[in-house]
Order: C-alpha cells, then sequence, then structure tokens
C-alpha cells in the first residue's frame, strides 16, 4: 500500500462531513437552550429528567451525524491504487545484451565471468515469468539471437549455448547492441530497457549518440567482474560508458539484489512510459470498504424510542446525489467480468481450448486456440483481422499445418504493414532456410537412386500408426526442431550477418 498517492477521487464530497458537525452542534445547542428554557434550575435539571427507553448513551442526532460523516467519506472516493485489471500484460520487456569477449572467461568470478552472466538472465528469466526477454550477443559485431519472448525454456535453449568463440570479431561493438535493441523494442510499442553485462567498454562518443537517438529505451549497465587477476574489470571506461549512455551502473554480485536492481529500474521505466502515454492515471476507488461500517452503524440505529425520520432523509439525499452510474448486468458471471476478461483469465491458467470458447475478441480467441492446438479454428479467428500481428500468427499457424508457402506469404504481409518487424522478419527467415534445406534434400535424394529394390514378400500388410508429438508450448518453440544445435547455428547466422557488413 502506498499511502504518499493517497487522495480522493471527488474531493467535494467531503463537504458533507462539515454539514454533519454543523449539525451536531447546532442539535446539541438546541438541547441545552431547551433545558434552559424550562425555567429549571440547572442544578436540578438533571434530577428531573425523565429517561425513557432507549434515551441512554448515543443519542440520535449522534448517530446520525456519525453516519453523514463516514458516508461523505466514502462518497469522496479514497484511493491510493491505480485501476490496472489483473488480466493485462502490465509487465516491462527486457533485452539483454550479452559481451562475448575474450576477456569474459576470466575466472574472477566463478565459475567465469560469462557463466556467470549467463546464470543471471536465466534467474533474471524465471524471475520475470510472464514477462518478455530477449537476447543480444556482441563483440566486434552485434546481433540478435532471440526477440523478446516469454518462453523461458526457449531463452534457455539459446542463452545455454553462448560462448565466447561464437563472434570472430574482436572488440565491443556496444552502439550496434543499442541500435539492435531499439528496433526490438519499437515493435513492443511499450518503455523497454537494454541490459548490458559486460566487464569493458568502447570508446564513448558512438554510444552516446545512439543512446540519444534510441527514444524510450532505458540502458542499464551490470559489470561482470570482481578482482584483478587476469587483467581484472576496466572501471574507469565502464563509468565513462555509463555515463555516456546516460545509464544506471550495477556490479554483478550473483545474490538476488542483482535481480531485483535490475527488475526494479525496468518496470519503474515501463510505467513511467506507459503513464505519459495514456494521460492521467485511473485510481481504485475503496470507498466502497466504508459500507460495512456503514451498515453496522444503520443496524446500531434500530433502537427502541428513537425518532430520526429528517436525519435518515437527509443521509439518503446526500447517498442519492453521490450515487455512482447505474450498472447494468446480465447473468451472475457477467456482472463482474466480460468475457473477454473470462476468457483472459483461463488462459493465463492454462485451460486454452476454455478461453477460446469465452473470447469474443478474434486476436485473442486465435491465441487461445493456436494455444490450444486447434490450428483451424485458430486461422479462421486471426484471418478476421488485418493487423500485422494477426497476419504474424497467421504465419505461425500455416508452419504448424506445414504449409511453408503460405506462411511465408502471411509473413511478408505483416511485415508490408509493419516493415522491419522484428519477430516476423525472424521467423520468415528461419521458414526461408527450412524451405531451402528442404528442396536440397529433396534433390539429393532425387540424384541418388536406389541401387535396387527388394520386394519383402513375407511381410504383411502395413498399417498407419498415429505417433503422439508433445505440443508445443508457444509459437516460437518449433525452432527447436532444426536439425543445428543453437550453438552451430548462432555461429552459422553470425558469419554470414559478419561477412554482409564487411565491404
Amino acid at each position: 500500500m502506498d499511502l504518499s498517492a493517497f487522495h480522493f477521487l471527488r474531493p467535494w464530497c467531503l463537504l458533507g462531513v462539515a454539514l454533519a458537525i454543523a449539525l451536531w452542534v447546532a442539535g446539541r445547542a438546541q438541547r441545552g437552550a431547551a433545558g434552559r428554557d424550562s425555567g429549571i434550575a440547572p442544578e436540578l435539571l438533571p434530577y428531573l429528567t425523565l429517561h425513557t427507553a432507549g434515551s441512554r448513551g448515543p443519542r440520535p442526532l449522534d448517530l446520525a451525524a456519525l453516519l453523514l460523516a463516514l458516508g461523505s467519506v466514502a462518497a469522496a472516493g479514497p484511493a491510493w491504487q491505480r485501476d490496472e485489471p489483473d488480466f493485462l500484460d502490465n509487465v516491462a520487456p527486457l533485452v539483454v545484451a550479452v559481451d562475448l569477449s575474450r576477456t569474459m572467461e576470466a575466472t574472477d568470478v566463478p565459475p567465469s565471468r560469462l557463466e556467470a552472466a549467463k546464470r543471471t538472465v536465466r534467474d533474471l528469466a524465471a524471475r520475470r515469468a510472464g514477462a518478455k526477454t530477449g537476447l543480444i550477443v556482441y563483440a566486434g559485431g552485434s546481433h540478435l539471437v532471440l526477440p523478446p519472448t516469454d518462453d523461458q525454456d526457449l531463452l534457455d535453449l539459446f542463452v545455454q549455448a553462448l560462448s565466447t568463440d561464437l563472434i570472430d570479431r574482436d572488440g565491443r561493438d556496444v552502439a550496434g547492441a543499442i541500435d539492435l535493441a531499439a528496433q526490438v523494442l519499437a515493435a513492443e510499442r511499450t518503455g523497454g530497457t537494454l541490459l548490458l553485462m559486460t566487464d569493458g567498454a568502447p570508446a564513448p562518443d558512438p554510444v552516446r549518440e545512439r543512446a540519444q537517438a534510441a527514444r524510450n529505451l532505458q540502458i542499464l549497465i551490470m559489470a561482470v567482474g570482481g578482482g584483478e587477476a587476469q587483467g581484472g574489470m576496466d572501471v574507469p571506461a565502464l563509468r565513462e560508458l555509463a555515463r555516456a549512455a546516460d545509464a544506471p551502473l550495477g556490479s554483478l554480485t550473483a545474490a538476488p539484489d542483482d535481480l531485483d536492481w535490475i527488475t526494479l529500474h525496468a518496470q519503474q521505466h515501463f510505467e513511467s512510459v506507459q503513464d505519459a502515454a495514456a494521460g492521467p492515471p485511473r485510481w481504485k476507488d475503496a470507498g466502497y470498504w466504508l459500507c460495512w461500517p456503514l451498515a453496522l452503524l444503520a443496524l446500531l440505529a434500530l433502537r427502541r424510542g428513537w425518532r430520526v425520520t429528517w436525519q435518515a432523509c437527509l443521509v439518503a439525499g446526500v447517498f442519492a446525489f453521490a450515487a455512482p452510474q447505474e450498472v447494468r448486468a446480465g447473468r451472475l458471471a457477467d456482472a463482474f467480468l466480460t468475457p473477454d476478461q473470462q476468457g483472459r483469465l483461463a488462459f493465463e491458467r492454462g485451460d486454452f481450448s476454455a478461453a477460446a470458447g469465452h473470447f469474443h475478441d478474434p486476436y485473442w480467441k486465435g491465441r487461445a486456440a493456436y494455444a490450444a492446438g486447434d490450428y483451424a479454428a485458430a486461422l479462421a479467428a486471426f484471418s478476421r483481422l488485418a493487423s500485422p500481428e494477426a497476419y504474424f500468427y497467421i504465419g505461425n499457424t500455416q508452419v504448424r499445418q506445414h504449409r511453408y508457402d503460405a506462411a511465408l506469404a502471411a509473413y511478408d504481409r505483416a511485415l508490408a504493414l509493419k516493415p522491419g518487424w522484428q519477430p516476423a522478419v525472424v521467423n520468415r527467415g528461419i521458414v526461408t532456410r527450412l524451405l531451402a534445406a528442404m528442396s536440397q534434400e529433396q534433390q539429393v535424394d532425387q540424384s541418388e537412386p536406389p541401387d535396387r529394390t527388394v520386394a519383402d514378400k513375407t511381410a504383411q500388410a502395413g498399417q498407419l500408426a498415429q505417433v503422439q508429438v508433445q505440443q508445443a508450448a508457444s509459437e516460437d518453440i518449433w525452432l527447436r526442431n532444426l536439425s543445428l544445435s543453437p550453438a552451430r547455428f548462432l555461429r552459422g547466422k553470425f558469419a554470414v550477418q559478419d561477412a554482409g557488413e564487411r565491404p
């Protein structure tokens, strides 16, 4: 609870508190005046006053004033928490850039600087479960390994494959890593963060230019290294890098505080960007909690001999003017959650079939059907849309159904609507290489006919058997079906990219 943000949504309703105090004071004064005007000596008045049943203790006026004051506070709308639905993706996107320079093989941080950085990336992804985390590596050149994804297993697969021999060119292309991260996070259209994990720094001027050009990109620097062994860290260069990038500088300690430091900065930056884009924030009205003490006070007012007709009318009038707008609801379940909200809750529970049945939104209906393995329903839902995201998932669905040409066409439509969108570029490249490999394998098979054909006359008629294949957990998991190991795949990819950059 952040009480520093406590405020009232409708502060003008607090005038009811002043009215309650004024009525209470006026009522007390009227009772005192009635006693004085009776002509009885003040010393004898208490002994000559008859107390009827229910006249002892709090008076009707006292309770009516308290009801009015408490009801006014409730109507004023006390608030201290933002009104953000739980089913929204309210987690900050993060891209981690890991330095693969030779110095990262130093063992001053056991077992090595690179292994410590890889362990931190895996722990960070586990801590930020449900958030999207991307991966970039750099040395003399910078390369995208994986766009932001919430698939921890896929991220872990490529993190384990990282080594200092993946990139042949020496150096520290931090400026290129910033450019890559800015392009990737621009597709997310949210406030993203780039985490640099390194033990050294390049010249600061190019970094300063790229950091200033990257809009809504926050840069964090985590220094990896801890001793003078094997050269130690270049601390002055790292501090100069932090000043050039206008970035907080931390040191890897292999403690939970490292993860807290990263996630706190990432989430704060994400929320600040979202607040600037969304305008004035919406707050949760906590005034309904005061309904319970109000009901209890109203119950206590039912005492014999009490007549508070005018006070009750006054309280009812205050609540009538301060009542919220009418809320219409159909069935009991729909009174609390819309079908799309119910579908999103089922989606987060992993009940994708039920989620697909609830969703009315075609995009989320398609996402749920895709996750449930109902690719025909997913394709039908995504086909109702003409957005880049819909065409992207149409491509993924076509790949699931082994319709690779249709998948390429869908990725092309997505890139036509959103040029340079990294997830579509990456998946299209994978499908292109997969088709090329299949074509080459088919040509080899056709060029090498069998030496001879032998018919097995003893064999019985063959029967088709269904093979159960484990369903993929996300749209990226099918990357693992490639025959190449992740390390060989990355090494070849980086070599081709570096060769293309050379004049």
